[in-house]
């Protein structure tokens, strides 16, 4: 819940033939609206958001060095020969390793009757930092391993995988990420292929996807030339929707379809690791949504990688009784509570410092020493988003004596990447884009890192006011139990496909009451100014919103439609995301 404030409420104005294009669609012209200002311009767009279906994702072997890549595996697979997986400590990088394993394994089946020779290796978040490192190289070597794949991460390895092919190891990049540039364009790692959307000249339509994706891309390929059903390739579609959520991928394009075939999957997953993890956090399988892998499934999984290992979440995944992946998933949950509590410490903390001490900085940035620094990117967001300001987070290097690390969350307003870029000089290593960044200070820079990036910032008092955008000024009158069905059809919701907003002004509150265990939910009974009453729900402090409430008769409120049933009872109820009261 946004509480009233300052902010902008503004509404979406792009054009388009509404009327004529819902009439061919076959939905109202709200839903055009919604999926207007979600970007899509042409019915044939709007008709695959709706209608699209397993069947419109995209070839594999549309990707560059794709073939080139599964030609190699191939091979290596027929000659048995020792192929070593390197993949990510993060929900991305979790779900392409376990892919990428069963993946192999399968086609080395197909192949040559035999599940071949083929381990992994994934790296420590605080011992070995993410990616590649020399380390794993020299090991790769004494193992005598004949073929590395990296997944999710390798694009920038290009020093590491150099001493790998020093010593004869074949190597096959899948990755994501930006390829690094100099002066003469992109810096390709030397490999024997390189599979990543994001390289120039590109020829896959869609390259927002994520590591598990592009996982899940090269198995297509190779089940085919394995021989292997297609079916048994669909199956494995739910690891790289849960990837897509997890790694905050825009829902746009062939990502939606994915969590939106990904999601029903799930409903009857066999893995008994995702069933035991959805049990014991009592969700129901069958009624998932992007939310519950955003905000249950993925920070459990990831918590093994923030706290402890990777290797945990992967063991869960690829857990073959009921017993393994019980006490996995049990252990995995306790490290995401234990998690959660550092988390709300840490913020705790982060918001005082802020509060006390650098209220009118533009740039917030926080040194929390005692905190776990695979944190400082959640805290970073949460700071980010109470002050509506760019934040930096920055803990205590376990690497280093007298160092500190650090992670940031960006406004839309401010290019985070950019803004350390210019003081470059104080960083000695940094990466990121527009909206994150992460860092490595000496601890006694950290007052001039805040000072430089402060005095560097070109933002203004607007800047730091957020903006609620509105699909639609929609008056609750026009709200039926068909337009909300309607509205389901344009899930799943997430990054990059929100939950449609709509707005109406001047309603009467006739009443509001308070209830839940925290106090935490507001029922609010309003009239509209054509004398219709509408239930509304708040979610927030509920005696913050009474004390502001007091002596004011009016809302304004931005509002989702839902239908609340309660005893058999089924009534319209607005969701109010944000309001004013006058």
């Amino acid at each position: 819940m946004q509480h009233e404030g300052r902010e902008i409420w503004m509404v979406q104005t792009k054009r388009a033939d509404f009327e004529g294009l819902s009439k061919k669609l076959g939905v109202s012209p709200v839903s055009v609206r919604v999926m207007r200002n979600r970007g899509m311009e042409t019915e044939e767009e709007m008709r695959r958001y709706l209608y699209g279906t397993e069947k419109d994702l995209y070839d594999g072997s549309l990707m560059l060095d794709m073939d080139l890549a599964v030609g190699i595996l191939e091979e290596k697979l027929k000659k048995g020969a020792p192929i070593r997986v390197i993949g990510d400590y993060d929900i991305d990088g979790v779900c392409s390793t376990y892919l990428l394993l069963r993946g192999l394994k399968r086609a080395s089946l197909a192949f040559c009757g035999s599940e071949g020779r083929i381990d992994f290796v994934i790296p420590d978040r605080i011992a070995d930092g993410y990616g590649v490192n020399i380390a794993m190289i020299r090991q790769a070597v004494q193992d005598g391993v004949d073929t590395l794949v990296t997944c999710d991460n390798g694009i920038a390895a290009s020093k590491e995988l150099a001493l790998a092919k020093e010593h004869g190891i074949t190597v096959v990049v899948t990755d994501h990420h930006e390829v690094p540039v100099n002066e003469n364009g992109q810096v390709l790692p030397p490999a024997d292929a390189v599979v990543d959307p994001k390289r120039e000249g590109e020829t896959y339509p869609f390259p927002e996807i994520c590591g598990a994706v592009v996982v899940y891309k090269l198995l297509q390929v190779l089940y085919r030339r394995a021989g292997i059903l297609e079916a048994e390739w669909r199956e494995l579609l739910q690891f790289a929707a849960v990837a897509t959520v997890g790694d905050v991928m825009k829902l746009q394009d062939e990502n939606r379809l994915i969590v939106k075939y990904g999601l029903r999957q799930l409903s009857r997953t066999p893995n008994l690791g995702l069933r035991c993890l959805a049990e014991k956090n009592n969700l129901n399988l069958e009624a998932l949504s992007a939310y519950h892998i955003g905000f249950v499934i993925g920070p459990c999984l990831n918590a093994g990688g923030r706290l402890q290992t990777a290797k945990l979440a992967l063991r869960l995944l690829q857990a073959g009784t009921k017993e393994e992946a019980d006490r996995l998933a049990e252990e995995l949950k306790e490290l995401n509570d234990m998690r959660k509590d550092m988390t709300a410490r840490g913020e705790a903390e982060a918001v005082r410092q802020v509060e006390e001490q650098y209220g009118e900085d533009k740039v917030l940035v926080v040194f929390l020493p005692e905190c776990h620094e695979s944190l400082a990117g959640i805290i970073a967001g949460r700071v980010r988003e109470k002050f509506h300001k760019p934040a930096l987070v920055l803990t205590k290097s376990q690497e280093a004596e007298g160092m500190a690390k650090g992670s940031g969350r960006s406004i839309e307003q401010y290019h985070m990447f950019q803004g350390l870029c210019e003081v470059a000089d104080l960083l000695p290593k940094f990466g990121g884009h527009p909206m994150a960044a992460g860092l490595s200070i000496e601890e006694k820079n950290i007052e001039e890192f805040r000072r430089r990036l402060n005095e560097n910032a070109r933002l203004t008092e607007e800047d730091f006011i957020p903006r609620i955008w509105i699909d639609v000024p929609m008056p609750f009158e026009y709200v039926t139990e068909g337009l909300i069905k309607e509205f389901q059809s344009l899930e799943p919701f997430g990054q990059g496909n929100e939950k449609p907003l709509f707005a109406q002004k001047n309603l009467l509150i006739r009443s509001a009451r308070v209830f839940g265990r925290n106090r935490n939910v507001v029922k609010l009974s309003l009239v509209t100014e054509t004398g219709v009453p509408v239930d509304g729900i708040l979610f927030g402090d509920g005696d913050a919103f009474l004390e502001k409430q007091a002596g004011k008769e009016r809302m304004d409120m931005v509002y989702y439609p839902d239908v609340n049933e309660y005893n058999g009872t089924r009534t319209l109820q607005a969701v109010i995301k944000n309001y004013k009261l006058s």
